[in-house]
């Protein structure tokens, strides 16, 4: 009867456990192919609001503290992120038309900030409202 040689550790000279199974550190072939870069890609939960900033900054020929701010933000929020490719090419696509590579948006975004920049709350974050002041009389 011929028995195939095994490790102390119950392998065989091939990577095999006894029972015929790939040892624990040994990929399977069938998940040799697979990788995180195959997997289906994700959809951010801000995609539609981001992809209309994107839109505008794609549109903006000359670009201001806020859009030099939103296009740090955005290229921030998706770099590496698994899904929205066209977000993070059309931000590419913004920094070339203004001249920028990355690391130069960067740069001047800190001097932004640094200067004490803050961004103005968008209408849909406002609270509340002025008309339930507006009738009221001082005395």
């Amino acid at each position: 009867m011929s028995r195939s040689r095994q490790s102390p550790s119950g392998q065989s000279p091939s990577g095999q456990s006894p029972s015929g199974q790939p040892s624990p550190g040994q990929s399977d072939s069938s998940q040799a192919g697979a990788s995180p870069a195959s997997a289906p890609d994700q959809t951010h939960p801000l995609y539609a609001l981001d992809r209309d900033l994107v839109d505008g900054l794609l549109a903006c020929a000359q670009p201001g503290d806020a859009q030099l701010v939103d296009a740090a933000r955005l290229s921030m929020r998706y770099e590496g992120f698994p899904g929205a490719r066209d977000i993070g090419d059309d931000l590419a696509k913004v920094l070339r038309l203004w001249g920028l590579d990355r690391d130069g948006l960067h740069e001047r975004t800190r001097a932004i900030w640094a200067a004490g920049y803050r961004p103005a709350p968008a209408a849909a974050e406002a609270v509340g409202s002025g008309f339930d002041t507006a009738d009221e009389q001082v005395s």
